[in-house]
Protein backbone atom coordinates (compact mmCIF):
# COMPACT_ATOMS: atom_id res chain seq x y z
CA UNK A 1 0.00 0.00 0.00
CA UNK A 2 1.29 3.45 -0.93
CA UNK A 3 1.88 5.83 1.96
CA UNK A 4 2.34 9.58 1.89
CA UNK A 5 5.81 10.90 2.40
CA UNK A 6 6.99 14.37 3.25
CA UNK A 7 9.58 16.03 1.04
CA UNK A 8 12.48 15.12 3.31
CA UNK A 9 11.64 11.51 4.07
CA UNK A 10 13.82 8.83 2.47
CA UNK A 11 12.43 6.36 0.02
CA UNK A 12 11.62 2.83 1.06
CA UNK A 13 13.77 -0.01 -0.20
CA UNK A 14 11.36 -0.83 -3.02
CA UNK A 15 11.63 2.69 -4.38
CA UNK A 16 15.41 2.74 -4.18
CA UNK A 17 15.64 -0.45 -6.21
CA UNK A 18 13.51 1.19 -8.92
CA UNK A 19 10.10 0.30 -10.28
CA UNK A 20 8.13 0.96 -13.47
CA UNK A 21 5.83 3.14 -11.35
CA UNK A 22 7.93 4.66 -8.55
CA UNK A 23 6.37 4.81 -5.12
CA UNK A 24 6.73 8.60 -5.02
CA UNK A 25 4.76 9.02 -8.27
CA UNK A 26 1.32 9.62 -6.76
CA UNK A 27 -1.81 10.77 -8.59
CA UNK A 28 -1.18 14.49 -8.13
CA UNK A 29 2.35 14.27 -9.51
CA UNK A 30 1.14 12.22 -12.48
CA UNK A 31 -1.59 14.77 -13.28
CA UNK A 32 0.88 17.65 -13.13
CA UNK A 33 3.30 15.85 -15.44
CA UNK A 34 0.46 15.13 -17.88
CA UNK A 35 -0.66 18.77 -17.70
CA UNK A 36 2.91 19.82 -18.43
CA UNK A 37 2.84 17.62 -21.54
CA UNK A 38 -0.23 19.40 -22.91
CA UNK A 39 1.04 22.86 -21.96
CA UNK A 40 4.33 22.15 -23.69
CA UNK A 41 2.45 21.01 -26.79
CA UNK A 42 0.82 24.43 -26.87
CA UNK A 43 4.07 26.27 -26.19
CA UNK A 44 5.83 24.29 -28.90
CA UNK A 45 3.09 25.04 -31.43
CA UNK A 46 3.14 28.75 -30.52
CA UNK A 47 6.93 28.84 -30.79
CA UNK A 48 6.76 27.61 -34.39
CA UNK A 49 3.61 29.33 -35.56
CA UNK A 50 3.51 32.80 -33.99
CA UNK A 51 6.80 34.25 -35.36
CA UNK A 52 6.10 33.00 -38.90
CA UNK A 53 2.46 34.14 -38.77
CA UNK A 54 3.47 37.60 -37.57
CA UNK A 55 6.11 37.86 -40.30
CA UNK A 56 3.46 36.98 -42.88
CA UNK A 57 1.10 39.73 -41.67
CA UNK A 58 3.87 42.33 -41.98
CA UNK A 59 6.00 42.30 -38.81
CA UNK A 60 9.70 42.87 -39.55
CA UNK A 61 12.58 41.94 -37.23
CA UNK A 62 12.48 45.25 -35.34
CA UNK A 63 8.73 45.02 -34.69
CA UNK A 64 9.08 41.41 -33.58
CA UNK A 65 11.87 42.47 -31.24
CA UNK A 66 9.59 45.03 -29.60
CA UNK A 67 6.79 42.46 -29.33
CA UNK A 68 9.13 39.93 -27.71
CA UNK A 69 10.33 42.62 -25.29
CA UNK A 70 6.76 43.51 -24.28
CA UNK A 71 5.94 39.82 -23.89
CA UNK A 72 8.98 39.34 -21.66
CA UNK A 73 7.97 42.27 -19.43
CA UNK A 74 4.38 41.06 -19.01
CA UNK A 75 5.58 37.50 -18.45
CA UNK A 76 7.91 38.77 -15.72
CA UNK A 77 5.04 40.58 -14.01
CA UNK A 78 2.82 37.50 -14.18
CA UNK A 79 5.62 35.27 -12.89
CA UNK A 80 6.22 37.68 -10.01
CA UNK A 81 2.56 37.59 -9.07
CA UNK A 82 2.59 33.80 -9.08
CA UNK A 83 5.80 33.71 -7.04
CA UNK A 84 4.54 36.09 -4.37
CA UNK A 85 1.00 34.75 -4.09
CA UNK A 86 1.16 31.00 -4.68
CA UNK A 87 2.72 30.25 -1.29
CA UNK A 88 -0.15 32.13 0.34
CA UNK A 89 -3.17 31.49 -1.88
CA UNK A 90 -2.15 27.98 -2.91
CA UNK A 91 -0.26 26.72 -5.95
CA UNK A 92 -3.23 24.98 -7.60
CA UNK A 93 -4.97 28.29 -8.44
CA UNK A 94 -2.11 29.39 -10.69
CA UNK A 95 -1.36 25.95 -12.14
CA UNK A 96 -4.92 26.07 -13.53
CA UNK A 97 -5.32 29.80 -14.16
CA UNK A 98 -2.28 30.52 -16.35
CA UNK A 99 -3.09 27.81 -18.96
CA UNK A 100 -6.67 29.17 -19.06
CA UNK A 101 -5.26 32.59 -19.91
CA UNK A 102 -3.19 31.07 -22.73
CA UNK A 103 -6.29 29.29 -24.08
CA UNK A 104 -8.25 32.56 -24.24
CA UNK A 105 -5.31 34.38 -25.85
CA UNK A 106 -5.06 31.74 -28.58
CA UNK A 107 -8.75 32.13 -29.43
CA UNK A 108 -8.37 35.90 -29.77
CA UNK A 109 -5.31 35.37 -31.99
CA UNK A 110 -7.49 33.23 -34.26
CA UNK A 111 -9.97 36.03 -35.01
CA UNK A 112 -7.92 39.25 -35.23
CA UNK A 113 -4.94 40.72 -37.08
CA UNK A 114 -5.08 44.11 -35.33
CA UNK A 115 -1.54 45.09 -34.30
CA UNK A 116 -2.50 46.53 -30.90
CA UNK A 117 -4.63 43.52 -29.96
CA UNK A 118 -1.93 41.15 -31.19
CA UNK A 119 0.62 42.87 -28.91
CA UNK A 120 -1.65 42.66 -25.86
CA UNK A 121 -2.76 39.08 -26.43
CA UNK A 122 0.73 37.80 -27.26
CA UNK A 123 1.98 39.33 -24.03
CA UNK A 124 -0.82 37.89 -21.86
CA UNK A 125 -0.49 34.46 -23.45
CA UNK A 126 3.33 34.56 -23.25
CA UNK A 127 3.49 33.82 -26.99
CA UNK A 128 6.90 34.41 -28.48
CA UNK A 129 8.82 33.28 -25.41
CA UNK A 130 11.28 30.79 -26.87
CA UNK A 131 11.33 28.54 -29.89
CA UNK A 132 9.24 25.44 -30.47
CA UNK A 133 12.21 23.24 -29.66
CA UNK A 134 12.27 24.64 -26.13
CA UNK A 135 9.67 22.29 -24.69
CA UNK A 136 10.74 23.01 -21.13
CA UNK A 137 9.27 26.49 -21.00
CA UNK A 138 5.60 26.60 -20.01
CA UNK A 139 5.16 30.18 -18.86
CA UNK A 140 4.46 32.13 -15.68
CA UNK A 141 2.89 29.31 -13.63
CA UNK A 142 6.24 27.51 -13.40
CA UNK A 143 7.13 28.82 -9.89
CA UNK A 144 3.91 27.32 -8.50
CA UNK A 145 4.37 24.08 -10.43
CA UNK A 146 8.01 23.62 -9.41
CA UNK A 147 7.28 24.29 -5.74
CA UNK A 148 4.28 21.92 -5.74
CA UNK A 149 6.36 19.15 -7.32
CA UNK A 150 9.37 19.68 -5.05
CA UNK A 151 7.11 19.49 -1.99
CA UNK A 152 5.60 16.22 -3.25
CA UNK A 153 8.69 13.98 -3.24
CA UNK A 154 11.74 13.19 -1.07
CA UNK A 155 14.90 15.17 -1.75
CA UNK A 156 16.83 12.17 -3.06
CA UNK A 157 14.47 11.69 -6.03
CA UNK A 158 13.90 15.35 -6.88
CA UNK A 159 16.38 15.30 -9.80
CA UNK A 160 14.63 12.22 -11.19
CA UNK A 161 11.24 13.88 -10.87
CA UNK A 162 12.34 17.04 -12.67
CA UNK A 163 13.94 14.89 -15.35
CA UNK A 164 10.57 13.17 -15.89
CA UNK A 165 8.86 16.54 -16.07
CA UNK A 166 11.35 17.71 -18.70
CA UNK A 167 10.78 14.42 -20.57
CA UNK A 168 7.03 15.14 -20.61
CA UNK A 169 7.78 18.66 -21.87
CA UNK A 170 9.80 17.26 -24.75
CA UNK A 171 7.10 14.71 -25.57
CA UNK A 172 4.43 17.40 -25.56
CA UNK A 173 6.55 19.65 -27.73
CA UNK A 174 6.89 16.78 -30.24
CA UNK A 175 3.11 16.74 -30.59
CA UNK A 176 2.96 20.52 -30.86
CA UNK A 177 5.71 21.02 -33.42
CA UNK A 178 5.66 17.66 -35.19
CA UNK A 179 1.90 17.27 -35.64
CA UNK A 180 -0.04 20.44 -34.90
CA UNK A 181 2.44 22.74 -36.69
CA UNK A 182 1.42 21.11 -39.98
CA UNK A 183 -2.15 22.41 -39.61
CA UNK A 184 -1.57 25.62 -41.65
CA UNK A 185 -0.02 23.67 -44.56
CA UNK A 186 -2.86 21.13 -44.49
CA UNK A 187 -5.46 23.92 -44.33
CA UNK A 188 -3.95 25.60 -47.41
CA UNK A 189 -4.13 22.25 -49.20
CA UNK A 190 -7.87 22.17 -48.48
CA UNK A 191 -8.45 25.64 -49.90
CA UNK A 192 -7.96 28.18 -47.08
CA UNK A 193 -5.93 31.30 -47.80
CA UNK A 194 -2.34 31.44 -46.54
CA UNK A 195 -3.29 33.63 -43.56
CA UNK A 196 -6.68 32.08 -42.72
CA UNK A 197 -4.95 28.70 -42.64
CA UNK A 198 -3.43 29.69 -39.29
CA UNK A 199 -6.87 30.05 -37.69
CA UNK A 200 -7.46 26.31 -37.04
CA UNK A 201 -3.93 26.06 -35.65
CA UNK A 202 -4.68 28.77 -33.09
CA UNK A 203 -7.89 26.93 -32.18
CA UNK A 204 -5.80 23.78 -31.63
CA UNK A 205 -3.44 25.83 -29.45
CA UNK A 206 -6.42 26.95 -27.37
CA UNK A 207 -7.68 23.38 -26.94
CA UNK A 208 -4.39 21.92 -25.72
CA UNK A 209 -3.96 24.84 -23.30
CA UNK A 210 -7.49 24.27 -22.03
CA UNK A 211 -6.66 20.60 -21.45
CA UNK A 212 -3.56 21.64 -19.47
CA UNK A 213 -5.84 23.74 -17.26
CA UNK A 214 -8.47 21.03 -16.70
CA UNK A 215 -6.12 18.14 -15.88
CA UNK A 216 -4.91 19.52 -12.49
CA UNK A 217 -8.46 20.16 -11.23
CA UNK A 218 -8.46 17.00 -9.00
CA UNK A 219 -5.07 17.64 -7.36
CA UNK A 220 -5.00 18.47 -3.66
CA UNK A 221 -4.71 22.17 -2.79
CA UNK A 222 -1.29 22.86 -1.37
CA UNK A 223 0.48 25.90 -0.03
CA UNK A 224 3.68 26.41 1.88
CA UNK A 225 3.77 26.58 5.65
CA UNK A 226 4.31 30.33 5.88
CA UNK A 227 5.40 31.73 9.27
CA UNK A 228 2.78 33.84 11.05
CA UNK A 229 4.67 37.06 10.59
CA UNK A 230 4.68 36.60 6.83
CA UNK A 231 1.09 35.60 6.19
CA UNK A 232 -1.32 37.67 4.16
CA UNK A 233 -0.85 39.14 0.69
CA UNK A 234 2.04 41.46 1.46
CA UNK A 235 5.08 41.38 -0.83
CA UNK A 236 7.65 39.74 1.42
CA UNK A 237 11.13 38.86 0.23
CA UNK A 238 12.59 35.47 1.20
CA UNK A 239 14.72 35.70 4.32
CA UNK A 240 16.62 32.43 4.57
CA UNK A 241 17.27 32.23 0.81
CA UNK A 242 18.50 35.79 0.35
CA UNK A 243 22.22 34.93 -0.25
CA UNK A 244 21.28 32.30 -2.84
CA UNK A 245 18.77 34.61 -4.49
CA UNK A 246 21.31 37.42 -4.94
CA UNK A 247 23.70 35.08 -6.75
CA UNK A 248 20.91 33.67 -8.90
CA UNK A 249 19.90 37.20 -9.86
CA UNK A 250 23.31 37.96 -11.31
CA UNK A 251 23.78 34.69 -13.18
CA UNK A 252 20.21 34.72 -14.48
CA UNK A 253 20.56 38.36 -15.59
CA UNK A 254 23.39 37.35 -17.89
CA UNK A 255 21.53 34.26 -19.07
CA UNK A 256 18.38 36.28 -19.77
CA UNK A 257 20.31 38.87 -21.78
CA UNK A 258 21.82 36.07 -23.86
CA UNK A 259 18.49 34.37 -24.45
CA UNK A 260 16.88 37.67 -25.44
CA UNK A 261 19.38 38.02 -28.27
CA UNK A 262 18.54 34.72 -29.95
CA UNK A 263 15.88 32.65 -28.14
CA UNK A 264 12.70 34.28 -29.48
CA UNK A 265 14.21 34.65 -32.98
CA UNK A 266 15.26 31.07 -33.77
CA UNK A 267 12.07 30.22 -35.68
CA UNK A 268 12.16 33.62 -37.40
CA UNK A 269 15.81 33.02 -38.33
CA UNK A 270 15.04 29.63 -39.92
CA UNK A 271 12.15 31.23 -41.82
CA UNK A 272 14.14 34.24 -43.10
CA UNK A 273 17.48 32.46 -43.66
CA UNK A 274 16.18 29.34 -45.40
CA UNK A 275 12.54 30.22 -46.25
CA UNK A 276 11.41 27.32 -44.05
CA UNK A 277 7.67 27.16 -43.31
CA UNK A 278 5.97 26.02 -40.08
CA UNK A 279 5.74 22.39 -41.19
CA UNK A 280 9.47 22.14 -42.01
CA UNK A 281 10.58 23.99 -38.89
CA UNK A 282 8.11 21.96 -36.82
CA UNK A 283 9.56 18.71 -38.18
CA UNK A 284 13.05 19.80 -37.13
CA UNK A 285 11.81 20.73 -33.67
CA UNK A 286 9.99 17.40 -33.35
CA UNK A 287 13.20 15.52 -34.12
CA UNK A 288 15.05 17.66 -31.57
CA UNK A 289 12.46 17.03 -28.86
CA UNK A 290 12.42 13.28 -29.52
CA UNK A 291 16.20 13.16 -29.22
CA UNK A 292 16.29 15.33 -26.12
CA UNK A 293 13.98 12.99 -24.17
CA UNK A 294 16.94 10.74 -23.45
CA UNK A 295 18.94 13.77 -22.29
CA UNK A 296 16.36 14.81 -19.74
CA UNK A 297 16.01 11.32 -18.30
CA UNK A 298 19.80 10.95 -18.05
CA UNK A 299 20.20 14.26 -16.20
CA UNK A 300 19.93 12.76 -12.71
CA UNK A 301 22.47 10.04 -13.51
CA UNK A 302 24.98 12.54 -14.94
CA UNK A 303 24.50 14.83 -11.94
CA UNK A 304 25.21 11.89 -9.63
CA UNK A 305 28.57 11.39 -11.37
CA UNK A 306 29.66 15.00 -11.90
CA UNK A 307 27.60 16.94 -9.40
CA UNK A 308 24.69 19.21 -10.25
CA UNK A 309 26.61 22.49 -10.49
CA UNK A 310 29.41 21.13 -12.67
CA UNK A 311 26.88 19.53 -15.01
CA UNK A 312 24.87 22.76 -15.27
CA UNK A 313 27.99 24.81 -16.07
CA UNK A 314 29.38 22.40 -18.65
CA UNK A 315 26.09 22.09 -20.51
CA UNK A 316 25.63 25.87 -20.58
CA UNK A 317 29.16 26.42 -21.91
CA UNK A 318 28.86 23.86 -24.70
CA UNK A 319 25.41 25.15 -25.65
CA UNK A 320 26.85 28.66 -25.97
CA UNK A 321 29.74 27.55 -28.19
CA UNK A 322 27.47 25.61 -30.57
CA UNK A 323 25.37 28.69 -31.38
CA UNK A 324 28.14 30.09 -33.60
CA UNK A 325 28.50 27.21 -36.11
CA UNK A 326 24.70 26.89 -36.18
CA UNK A 327 24.11 30.41 -37.48
CA UNK A 328 27.03 30.20 -39.91
CA UNK A 329 25.76 26.98 -41.52
CA UNK A 330 24.96 27.17 -45.26
CA UNK A 331 21.97 24.79 -45.30
CA UNK A 332 18.80 24.38 -43.23
CA UNK A 333 19.48 20.80 -42.22
CA UNK A 334 23.13 21.48 -41.35
CA UNK A 335 22.08 24.30 -39.05
CA UNK A 336 19.27 22.08 -37.79
CA UNK A 337 21.71 19.25 -36.99
CA UNK A 338 23.91 21.57 -34.94
CA UNK A 339 20.85 22.96 -33.19
CA UNK A 340 19.82 19.36 -32.43
CA UNK A 341 23.17 18.64 -30.75
CA UNK A 342 22.99 21.92 -28.85
CA UNK A 343 19.52 21.19 -27.48
CA UNK A 344 20.49 17.62 -26.55
CA UNK A 345 23.24 19.00 -24.33
CA UNK A 346 21.24 21.93 -23.00
CA UNK A 347 18.34 19.70 -21.92
CA UNK A 348 20.62 17.84 -19.50
CA UNK A 349 21.13 21.02 -17.50
CA UNK A 350 17.59 22.38 -17.64
CA UNK A 351 15.86 20.08 -15.08
CA UNK A 352 18.96 20.13 -12.91
CA UNK A 353 18.87 23.93 -12.63
CA UNK A 354 15.25 23.80 -11.50
CA UNK A 355 15.85 20.93 -9.11
CA UNK A 356 19.03 22.50 -7.71
CA UNK A 357 17.28 25.73 -6.74
CA UNK A 358 14.42 23.79 -5.11
CA UNK A 359 17.01 21.77 -3.16
CA UNK A 360 19.12 24.59 -1.73
CA UNK A 361 16.25 26.78 -0.46
CA UNK A 362 13.80 26.08 2.40
CA UNK A 363 10.46 24.49 1.38
CA UNK A 364 8.42 27.47 2.59
CA UNK A 365 10.31 29.79 0.18
CA UNK A 366 10.45 27.55 -2.88
CA UNK A 367 7.72 29.15 -5.00
CA UNK A 368 8.89 32.63 -4.08
CA UNK A 369 12.52 31.91 -4.97
CA UNK A 370 11.54 30.03 -8.15
CA UNK A 371 9.72 33.11 -9.36
CA UNK A 372 12.04 35.82 -8.05
CA UNK A 373 15.22 34.08 -9.23
CA UNK A 374 14.03 34.37 -12.83
CA UNK A 375 12.90 38.00 -12.61
CA UNK A 376 16.26 39.46 -13.69
CA UNK A 377 16.42 36.97 -16.56
CA UNK A 378 13.00 38.08 -17.72
CA UNK A 379 13.95 41.73 -17.30
CA UNK A 380 17.19 41.44 -19.26
CA UNK A 381 15.55 39.22 -21.88
CA UNK A 382 13.10 42.10 -22.39
CA UNK A 383 15.89 44.59 -23.09
CA UNK A 384 17.84 42.71 -25.76
CA UNK A 385 15.20 41.57 -28.33
CA UNK A 386 14.64 45.10 -29.67
CA UNK A 387 18.38 45.49 -30.28
CA UNK A 388 18.54 42.00 -31.76
CA UNK A 389 15.67 42.84 -34.14
CA UNK A 390 17.49 45.96 -35.31
CA UNK A 391 20.68 43.95 -35.91
CA UNK A 392 18.66 41.37 -37.87
CA UNK A 393 17.27 44.05 -40.18
CA UNK A 394 20.25 46.38 -40.57
CA UNK A 395 23.54 44.61 -39.77
CA UNK A 396 23.70 40.79 -40.00
CA UNK A 397 21.32 37.96 -39.10
CA UNK A 398 24.09 36.04 -37.34
CA UNK A 399 25.31 38.89 -35.12
CA UNK A 400 22.61 38.71 -32.40
CA UNK A 401 23.29 34.97 -32.03
CA UNK A 402 27.04 35.53 -31.72
CA UNK A 403 26.59 38.23 -29.07
CA UNK A 404 24.16 35.97 -27.20
CA UNK A 405 26.64 33.09 -27.28
CA UNK A 406 29.35 35.26 -25.69
CA UNK A 407 27.05 36.49 -22.92
CA UNK A 408 25.81 32.95 -22.21
CA UNK A 409 29.41 31.79 -21.83
CA UNK A 410 29.93 34.57 -19.28
CA UNK A 411 26.86 33.42 -17.34
CA UNK A 412 28.27 29.89 -17.13
CA UNK A 413 31.56 31.16 -15.70
CA UNK A 414 29.78 33.30 -13.08
CA UNK A 415 27.48 30.38 -12.14
CA UNK A 416 30.53 28.20 -11.43
CA UNK A 417 32.17 30.92 -9.36
CA UNK A 418 29.04 31.42 -7.24
CA UNK A 419 27.71 27.89 -6.71
CA UNK A 420 30.58 25.40 -6.98
CA UNK A 421 30.78 25.14 -3.16
CA UNK A 422 27.02 25.10 -2.47
CA UNK A 423 25.83 21.51 -2.69
CA UNK A 424 22.18 20.39 -2.72
CA UNK A 425 21.09 18.02 0.11
CA UNK A 426 21.38 14.87 -2.01
CA UNK A 427 25.11 15.59 -2.56
CA UNK A 428 25.78 16.15 1.13
CA UNK A 429 27.58 13.02 2.38
CA UNK A 430 26.15 13.21 5.90
CA UNK A 431 22.56 13.56 4.64
CA UNK A 432 22.93 10.68 2.19
CA UNK A 433 24.42 8.36 4.85
CA UNK A 434 21.62 9.23 7.28
CA UNK A 435 19.03 8.57 4.57
CA UNK A 436 20.52 5.15 3.74
CA UNK A 437 20.68 4.22 7.43
CA UNK A 438 17.01 5.14 7.90
CA UNK A 439 16.10 3.17 4.78
CA UNK A 440 17.89 0.09 6.15
CA UNK A 441 15.91 0.38 9.39
CA UNK A 442 12.65 0.59 7.44
CA UNK A 443 13.54 -2.55 5.47
CA UNK A 444 14.31 -4.44 8.70
CA UNK A 445 10.94 -3.43 10.15
CA UNK A 446 9.20 -4.72 7.00
CA UNK A 447 10.56 -8.26 7.62
CA UNK A 448 8.14 -10.44 9.58
CA UNK A 449 9.19 -12.22 12.83
CA UNK A 450 11.15 -15.38 12.11
CA UNK A 451 12.96 -13.90 9.13
CA UNK A 452 10.29 -14.49 6.46
CA UNK A 453 9.06 -11.59 4.41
Amino acid sequence: MRTSMGPDRPLTGASLRGQASPEWMDRDVELLILARLFMSAGRGLAGVMVPIYLAKIGFDGSTLGILFAVTAIVSALLTSAVAFLSDRLGRKLFIIGVPLLAAVAALVFAVTKNDAIVFVIAALGSFGRGAGAGGGSVGPYQPAEQAYLADSVPANVRNSLFGRVAFASSLGAVVGVGVLAWIPDIAVHFGLSELNAYRPAFIALSLVSLTAAFLPLPIAPRRASVPKGRRGLGLTLPRKSWPVLLRLWLTNSLSGAAIGFFGPFITYWFYKRFNAGPGTVGTLYAIINIGSMASTLSAARIATSLGAVKTIVLTRLVAAVLIVPMVLSPHFWIGGAIYFIRLMIQRVGMPLRQSYVMGVVPPEERALVAGLSNLPAQATSATTPALAGYLFDHVAMSLPFEIGAFVQGMSAAVYWAFFRNLRPPEENVEVVEASLATTAEVEVEEVAPGGSA
